[in-house]
């Protein structure tokens, strides 16, 4: 690969990139040509997942990090520079739901999700930006968020207002740090097969439902990431920031 696309000499960081959508985001970056650091809690996971990515030609590197650990988060920044030399793009993906009845969901239940999905992105972006920052040249920050920023997710209130707090935040990033060439955006996945998600297909009423009002008329699938992972890291970006990207086989806009 060459021109606008070409991740060659170019170090790519996926928090959560050991399974799911952030392995989905890792395979994109590691076919252009980037080096990948894979944070995830499951060491098996992310041992497997460097194995995966080195048979598609990258260097890749697995660290442990609970991103809802601000010491953790802190310590896989340094590790990473470390073992690669710098971080070019930051891709924010680790996260995680709790359905439940909201007039069932305690405190610890809304913290224990805001703590990983927004404090979670807020942490990771706030120390790659401070290597960014020094070092110069640039950089891109990207954050998964979800369509259930935009649609009403009954028993998942506190999932659907942390992605509502990642866009917010991409944006005000993304005005800050425009002048040191770092641009700052969040993809919006619909419904994207997964480990996950895979409970929920087996729910009938709702693969129905999904189906009928995904013009696509599938659901995605990790690979339906990739190319919009490689977009953003690339140079082909440079002049797009502080936006929210669906994708979603037009869920949404039906």
């Amino acid at each position: 690969m060459s021109g606008l696309f070409d991740l060659h000499d170019h170090v790519a960081l996926v928090t959560g990139g050991n399974r799911g959508i952030g392995l989905g985001l890792a395979r994109g970056l590691a076919r252009a040509g980037a080096s990948l650091a894979i944070w995830g809690r499951d060491e098996q996971q992310s041992a497997a997942a460097v194995k995966e990515l080195e048979g598609l030609g990258a260097q890749a590197v697995a660290l442990r990090c609970d991103v809802s650990r601000e010491d953790e988060i802190v310590g896989a920044v340094e590790h990473t520079l470390e073992r690669l030399g710098r971080i070019d793009s930051c891709f924010a993906n680790a996260g995680f739901g709790l359905a439940r009845p909201f007039l069932e969901t305690t405190a610890d239940d809304w913290d224990r999700v805001m703590s990983v999905n927004l404090k979670g992105v807020f942490l990771t972006f706030r120390e790659v930006l401070k290597h960014m920052v020094e070092r110069g040249g640039g950089g891109k920050l990207v954050a998964i968020s979800s369509i259930g920023q935009l649609h009403g997710m009954p028993k998942q209130e506190p999932y659907s207002a942390s992605k509502g707090g990642v866009s917010a935040l991409v944006r005000s990033l993304a005005v800050e740090f425009a002048r040191h060439d770092i641009q700052a955006n969040a993809i919006l996945p619909g419904w994207i097969e997964t480990d996950a998600t895979a409970p929920l297909k087996q729910w009938k009423k709702l693969e129905d439902r999904i189906l009928h009002r995904t013009p696509a008329r599938r659901w995605g699938r990790p690979e339906d990431l990739e190319g919009i992972a490689v977009y953003l890291a690339s140079p082909a970006s440079r002049f797009h920031t502080g936006d929210v990207i669906v994708v979603d086989g037009g869920y949404s806009i039906f």
